[in-house]
């Protein structure tokens, strides 16, 4: 799909404001509500809008420790062991990266003794790391949801 101008107006307003009305969108951009409607429903289809989603502070709701590791694996068991962890609730992000470490995984815990009981239960009991390295949060200055345009 071939973005036009328009559309990269809807999705950086979308991006600031998920739940933006088409009405309040199409007053916005001098559309109509259904031409914004079937703007982003053609976006849905061709994959450009993934998903609409709500971004929860996570120490609101009690995963107040944040901590961020750094995942060597061997390359059989790369996918294996990538596929795991994305199925585990507590990780909010993994991603295979290049550089010194193979895998870069975010997970979001309630305490220190629920990220002991991960790292131990769950990331070493997983057959093919050679290597983590941990960070913790201190104190986030700036979160990015989405991409910016």
């Amino acid at each position: 799909m071939k973005l036009t101008d328009t559309d990269f107006k809807i999705l950086n307003i979308l991006s600031e404001q998920g739940r933006m009305s088409y009405v309040d969108l199409a007053k916005e951009l001098g559309l109509s509500r259904v031409a914004v409607r079937d703007r982003i429903n053609q976006m849905q289809e061709a994959g450009v809008i993934e998903k609409f989603s709500v971004v929860i502070n996570s120490e609101q709701v009690g995963k107040g420790v944040s901590a961020f590791f750094n995942v060597d694996c061997e390359p059989n068991s790369l996918i294996h062991v990538a596929e795991k962890l994305a199925e585990h609730p507590s990780v909010a992000s993994c991603y295979q990266m290049t550089g010194p470490s193979t895998l870069h995984t975010h997970v979001l815990v309630e305490d220190f003794h629920a990220l002991e009981k991960f790292i131990n239960e769950e990331l070493y009991a997983l057959d093919g790391i050679t290597r983590v390295e941990s960070h913790i949060l201190l104190r986030r200055f700036k979160s990015r949801t989405g991409l910016k345009l």
